[in-house]
């Protein structure tokens, strides 16, 4: 269990990323919590910005009641907004907002709006700050990322394949893609910390195929990695089979089943990690208090796939899965851009 108190090198990392996203001096800043944001990321935020010289506000809501079937892990979509309509009109007014919220604002329905009135979003994820610190992004990302998301964007076609069994082919045309390199310096965007990703939005009745979880292959909702294969039947953006035994497999489906809504068991999004600082082994070394999982979205050469809501074609959902994947080949068209889990 790490300490949490305030560490000299800690507030320097937070300072970095904000640096990097181009908070000046003078700047009106949020710092948007909940009430159950974890305490010392929240002043490690006020700190940081007040050396950068900004003029800082924090808006706090209660962390909402829950009113899903099972818990809500690692959503990236926080609900704290619902019905807060001074706090959304706080954000707006700012030029910058540091997102402290346990899941962080990335699928909020209160998303648009506030990217709309030019407000840059900062998501600092949920992670303790020691993780924080080893993954402040370096200048390269970007452009890493912005390369991916081009080549993703003028796909027609992705194809990913594995030994475990996994063939699923992903219709490219009408995708939304996205890329995160940590940090945000232009108006109505957003980035979390830790980035280092790709992920593609596809469009309806795009996917479809096989995709085989393997023992070692992640389920960041548990926050587990897995023992023993689960087979997934994809046919027209939606899980229709599947099959497999022990722990993994029942959790896994009975999760699902809580929701009772067909739309969890549609694909959310598909993409890959760039973040070669990204560690893999990193959910063993924290108690899961401790970690949000966002570092395993970004491992280099992971396969991203994530079952759940997907905006772009008009399904929403709480029930969520990110599931990164070890030693899969995903090609766009003919060009293969990660060759068994490396990335090229």
């Amino acid at each position: 269990m790490l300490l949490d108190r305030i560490e000299a090198r800690w507030i320097e990392a937070f300072k970095a990323v904000f640096e990097r996203c181009g908070v000046a001096s003078g700047e009106d800043v949020v710092i948007l919590s909940e009430s159950q944001s974890r305490p010392l990321n929240v002043q490690l935020s006020e700190i940081a910005l007040d050396m950068l010289g900004a003029k800082i506000c924090h808006v706090v809501v209660p962390t909402p009641r829950q009113t899903a079937p099972v818990s809500l892990r690692s959503t990236g979509a926080a609900t704290v907004l619902n019905g807060q309509t001074v706090a959304v009109e706080a954000l707006k007014s700012a030029s910058f907002v540091a997102d402290l919220t346990l899941e962080g604002l990335m699928h909020a329905r209160e998303l648009g709006e506030i990217l709309k009135s030019g407000t840059r979003v900062q998501v600092v994820s949920n992670e303790h700050p020691d993780c924080l610190e080893r993954l402040v992004p370096d200048l390269a990302m970007k452009d890493r990322v912005k390369a991916a998301v081009k080549r993703c964007r003028e796909a027609k076609a992705m194809r990913v394949t594995s030994a475990a069994g996994s063939d699923l082919t992903v219709a490219m045309g009408g995708a939304v893609t996205a890329g995160v390199w940590g940090w945000t310096d232009r108006p109505g965007t957003l980035a979390h910390w830790p980035g280092g990703v790709v992920v593609s939005f596809p469009a309806e009745q795009s996917t479809n195929g096989v995709l085989v979880l393997a023992a070692g292959d992640v389920n960041l909702t548990f926050k587990t990695y897995m023992e023993k294969p689960i087979r997934l039947r994809i046919e027209d953006d939606f899980v229709t089979d599947i099959t497999g035994e022990g722990r993994d497999f029942e959790q896994l489906t009975r999760y699902l089943e809580a929701w009772d809504d067909r739309n969890a068991y549609a694909v959310s999004h598909v993409g890959w990690g760039l973040n070669p600082k990204a560690r893999y082994e990193a959910l063993s070394m924290y108690d899961k208090a401790e970690t949000n999982g966002t570092e395993l979205r970004c491992f280099a050469g992971n396969f991203l796939f994530s079952t759940g809501a997907n905006e772009f074609a008009g399904r929403f959902t709480e029930g969520h899965f990110d599931l990164p994947m070890l030693n899969c080949t995903i090609a766009l068209d003919d060009d293969v851009v990660v060759a068994e889990g490396r990335v090229l």
